[in-house]
């Protein structure tokens, strides 16, 4: 890990201890994360999505909920309801899971559209209204949704407005053979005890100084380049939004600080580019994946600084 930034190195290496052979799959979370965005992860079960979340929220000492969508959840049982307490002779907010400051969202599109879209204030503001009244979520705010592929049975697809609230989406995959050799000797091993590689106000810190990530001219250029392609072409169903404009810059920001930099250059946004757009973007004709897309767009657009 040469070229990561010192600071990121312990969190790092310590979520790879849990999570074998996946270190780009690690730090492409670790760049969501600090951009402030939310992760969609799809994939089948059993390849690390549930290992991955709680090694990180460990890791960092958040506050960590995880909920089972199914078919018969209602949005009361993420967001927490309003009851009548009879001793108190009033109504009482109950809280529901989402009230943390890491949200593993297990199999989100097991669940009603209805459910899901439950989830759409909190990760846009970092907070949920409920009777008119509005409840701040705890900082940082970070949900990590996992779905299962759209062709198993009993899964909804998510709204485009609900995809477009994550920053980045993609697969971790089945591990290789090395390392999922040391998976198996593993099961036999004692595991260590996590410790805390990062305080809040480290975190923080972090968070703010992503932000002051210079965008040059030259590559707010193709930024825009990208953006224009995605919306003009005519090959995809929808363009990027503006939040997925803002999403594609974020991430630029955030994996140019992973690596050590104050200002981004044309590879840190090539690195994130297809999973930032995976989830936004589908082709009117063909299938659509993260390499198809990645291949079009770098074909029709200048990577010159």
């Amino acid at each position: 890990m040469q070229d990561i930034a010192n600071e990121f190195k312990p969190l790092i290496e310590q979520i790879s201890k849990d999570l074998k052979g996946k270190e780009e799959i690690i730090k492409k979370t670790v760049a969501t994360f600090f951009a402030g965005g939310h992760l969609l992860l799809e994939d089948i079960p059993g390849v690390g999505k549930t290992t991955l979340a709680k090694s990180f929220a460990s890791s960092l000492g958040l506050e960590f909920s995880r909920v089972q969508f199914t078919a018969d959840m209602l949005p009361s049982d993420i967001i927490g309801v309003n009851y009548f307490d009879v001793n108190e002779a009033k109504f009482i907010f109950k809280k529901g899971p989402i009230f943390t400051q890491f949200l593993l969202a297990d199999e989100i599109n097991r669940s009603m559209p209805k459910t899901q879209s439950a989830l759409l204030e909190a990760m846009e503001e970092g907070k949920v209204t409920i009777d008119g009244i509005s409840y701040p979520l705890p900082k940082p705010f970070f949900v990590m949704a996992t779905q299962n592929p759209y062709e198993e049975k009993g899964t909804f697809a998510l709204p485009h407005s609900q995809l477009d609230r994550f920053l980045c989406s993609f697969s971790i995959g089945y591990p290789n053979r090395e390392s999922e050799r040391e998976i198996l000797k593993g099961l036999i091993e004692e595991k260590e005890n996590k410790k805390v590689v990062m305080s809040l106000e480290q975190i923080e810190d972090i968070m703010q100084s992503v932000k002051e990530v210079k965008l040059s001219d030259s590559m707010l250029d193709i930024l825009q380049e990208v953006i224009s392609f995605t919306r003009e072409s005519g090959i995809f169903r929808y363009g990027l939004s503006t939040r997925g404009a803002l999403a594609l810059a974020a991430m630029t920001r955030s994996w140019a600080r992973l690596h050590g930099r104050d200002y981004a250059i044309a590879d840190d946004m090539l690195s994130i580019l297809a999973d930032v757009c995976y989830h936004r973007l589908s082709f009117l004709e063909g299938e659509t994946t993260p390499k198809r897309i990645y291949d079009e767009i770098t074909s029709h657009i200048s990577l010159q600084i």
